[in-house]
């Protein structure tokens, strides 16, 4: 399945989302050079157009991808969010990273794309496992992933959080 999976347009009530191509650069670039928007990510803010298509290229290269969040209302990008680190087979799993611009923080609408996200990680990818981790630091992330479900794991490893949300079983 990996290199021949077309990852799907979601639209929620208030969301479009799409993965990113290079043409969404230049709001890539605004949206990563918020050191608010990167504080508990492993990369600095953004500081030029070029590391904005880079970031776009690594996931459009890399086994997951990377959606966009793109508010209905004003077209604009709200954030992103995606898979990476896909492994199909028997135990097929994915971690899921997301992140939302400052302005639209407190609104719920993390939640209402990640639920999406993860029906098609569950459905369409048919992971077995969907992981994530979090900064001990980043309380909003701990709420989102507790609130969708996710299991913490107790101990830290490399200084980050742990948790994981296997699939439900069939009918649940």
């Amino acid at each position: 399945m990996e290199g021949k999976f077309v990852f799907p347009e979601l639209e929620t009530e208030r969301l479009y989302i799409r993965v990113l191509k290079e043409s969404d650069s230049a709001a890539v670039f605004r949206h990563f050079a918020d050191e608010e928007v990167t504080r508990y990510m492993d990369i600095p803010p953004c500081k030029d157009m070029a590391e904005a298509s880079e970031i776009i290229r690594f996931h459009t290269e890399d086994s997951g991808c990377r959606w966009g969040l793109f508010d209905k209302a004003s077209g604009q990008l709200a954030g992103t969010c995606g898979f990476h680190c896909w492994v199909t087979g028997t135990q097929a799993r994915a971690e899921i990273g997301y992140d939302l611009s400052t302005a639209w923080w407190g609104r719920g609408l993390m939640t209402e794309a990640i639920t999406q996200v993860i029906r098609v990680g569950f459905e369409q990818m048919e992971l077995e496992l969907i992981e994530a981790t979090a900064d001990p630091a980043n309380e909003r992330s701990a709420r989102l992933l507790e609130r969708l479900g996710f299991h913490r794991k107790e101990e830290l490893v490399d200084s980050l959080v742990y948790y994981f949300l296997p699939k439900p079983p069939a009918g649940a």
